[in-house]
């Protein structure tokens, strides 16, 4: 082990990849006018499927049971508020309203139990719940209760209770009637059939009525659509989304899920300036930043998104600020979703055996704003930060710490690029380093690329494959080859080839769970050697020169790395002085 190894300033690293991924100015306007569609509700010939079936191909028949089956903890419940009907005597009619029919009556399984009642709020009902609960001796249930906010679109109380370890909502039937220049309605108790239509789609506004084991399917749609793989609102689509113009993304999120095709109707209401002006005014961006991020976790994100596109909805969802540069040209949205859409398919392509749900959820993020990486605002600071904060920040108001990821991401799959070549072929290090800083370390090329390889897994951790899956999409690609990605065998092979090669060598480095590495030595013995009373910038200095030195020597031992330490600072403070 050598002891006397030159030691000048070695991070953080600047980088300057020698493959930059989306370099701005070699935006083509041209294959932008060209994908743009001539009408706003029409599929868009984007090449990169923005055409799904969600939106555009007949869908395969649906199987519909035609009765429901209840588990054993679903009869529990419903007997549990049958009991408390009959001990107080009332007429109270207890439906299961929504989702719940609609899963069971597609076979899968629902926790999510909304049961609406026909004379009384959901709060008083679950208050005698309680008092049933006390009568026959069991303890009395904590009750949770979300308040009406017309203003936000939000009509409905909402009462909640815990039963048999399952939560349960509680909502009363609803009639509207509106004043004139108004489109928040006076809420009012209604009949079954008055609130199946007040619903958003028709294949939501199924019941199942508890005290007569009943299928109830009141707009006669429900199950027609459901069986034919529609999506329908119950009354006519541009009243249903100005309502609740969250209901557009609902209908989106829906139909991506399920693959069902979107009404015609529905679409063009979907794009009319009203509602577009609904979505941004009337709905709380929580709200919108729900829905979206329910579509980015399921089944069929890249369908959810390509349909947003599709109905020009991107800039609404994700909105931008007024202060940010340089501006974003026409038809970014589609090379957002461009993006995306290969990132699904190599995803799905190599396996998702190796990320958890919040990392997919966070690289097809990254993948959806990889274009926009390069664009920052002015925040109320006046600091330049990144495009990416204002959308997660403010305009999903999703965690900061999603916004922070995937920033990461973008950062780390640019360094990424850098060091794969070497990876990849053994070619000469320096020429691989072009944006880094050296680390100047007196030792064999392999262990220079595995100092960087291994300060860039400290830095993004748990996420390395992430950023590793990310820059493959962009891996010896120009900006606007990405249409010609998606669904591509023999590009995904490629990129798949990339991935498994350098994780593969990633692990055989043994630097798989790098972060995790202890240092050799702590900030006490740094000050020894040094000669300081206090900490700062020069042992925070020190600290990351021995990480590199540790990253350099695996098996170096504690005395070892002491030793070099020494012995460069020593060369250091000779220079100092002469």
């Amino acid at each position: 082990m050598q002891a006397g190894l030159s030691a000048q300033r070695l991070f953080p690293f600047t980088f300057r990849p020698h493959l930059s991924p989306l370099p701005l100015p070699r935006f083509t306007f041209q294959t932008l006018r060209a994908i743009k569609p001539s009408k706003p509700y029409s599929n868009p010939n984007l090449g990169f499927r923005c055409e799904s079936t969600m939106v555009s191909s007949p869908p395969p028949p649906i199987m519909v049971k035609d009765k429901i089956d209840l588990t054993e903890k679903e009869r529990q419940i419903f007997d549990r508020l049958l009991e408390v009907v009959r001990h107080f005597n009332l007429r109270t009619q207890l439906r299961v309203a929504g989702g719940w029919v609609r899963d069971k009556l597609l076979g899968r399984e629902c926790h999510d139990i909304d049961i609406a009642l026909d004379d009384m709020k959901g709060e008083e009902f679950c208050d005698k719940v309680n008092e049933y609960c006390l009568y026959i001796g069991q303890e009395e249930n904590k009750i949770g209760v979300i308040r009406s906010n017309p203003d936000q679109s939000k009509h409905l109380e909402t009462a909640r209770i815990r039963l048999f370890d399952m939560w349960i909502d509680f909502v009363n039937l609803r009639s509207e009637s509106y004043c004139e220049n108004s489109r928040i309605p006076t809420m009012q108790f209604g009949t079954a059939e008055e609130d199946a239509y007040r619903r958003d789609l028709t294949i939501n506004s199924l019941f199942y009525n508890i005290n007569k084991e009943l299928i109830e399917d009141f707009t006669n749609r429900g199950i027609s659509d459901l069986k034919g793989g529609r999506i329908v609102t119950p009354l006519p689509p541009k009243d249903t989304f100005l309502d609740d113009p969250l209901r557009v993304l609902r209908a989106i999120r829906f139909g991506a899920r399920f693959e069902f095709v979107l009404d015609e109707e529905l679409k063009k209401a979907a794009v009319c300036n009203e509602v577009k002006v609904a979505i941004s005014k009337k709905i709380s961006r929580e709200r919108i930043g729900l829905e979206i991020d329910l579509m980015v976790s399921g089944n069929q994100p890249s369908k959810a998104m390509g349909c947003i596109c599709e109905l020009e909805l991107f800039w609404i969802v994700f909105s931008l600020p007024h202060n940010f540069e340089p501006v974003v040209p026409e038809g970014y949205d589609r090379f957002c979703f461009g993006y995306m859409d290969a990132a699904w398919d190599l995803l799905q392509h190599i396996g998702c055996q190796s990320f958890n749900e919040d990392q997919k959820r966070l690289y097809l993020y990254g993948a959806l704003f990889l274009p926009l990486r390069k664009f920052v605002y002015l925040n109320n600071k006046a600091k330049k930060v990144p495009l990416v904060n204002h959308i997660f920040g403010d305009s999903l108001k999703l965690k900061a710490s999603d916004a922070k990821t995937v920033v990461s991401l973008h950062d780390a799959s640019e360094k990424f690029l850098s060091l794969i070549p070497f990876l990849m072929t053994n070619k000469d290090i320096e020429k691989v380093e072009d944006g880094f800083t050296s680390t100047n370390l007196d030792v064999p090329m392999t262990s220079r690329c595995r100092i960087m390889t291994g300060l860039l897994l400290r830095e993004i951790k748990g996420f390395w494959r992430v950023a590793l899956l990310m820059s493959t999409l962009i891996y010896q690609k120009d900006y606007d080859q990405i249409e010609a990605f998606s669904n591509n065998c023999v590009e995904l092979q490629k990129s798949e080839a990339v991935y498994r090669m350098v994780e593969k060598i990633i692990i055989e480095s043994g630097l798989e769970n790098v972060w995790v590495l202890k240092p050799l030595l702590d900030g006490n013995d740094i000050k020894d050697v040094l000669q300081l009373k206090n900490g700062g910038p020069l042992v925070k200095e020190w600290q990351n020169k021995l990480w590199e030195w540790q990253l350099a020597y695996p098996s170096g031992t504690r005395d070892e790395c002491l030793d070099w330490m020494r012995s460069s600072h020593s060369k250091r403070v000779k220079l100092t002085e002469s």
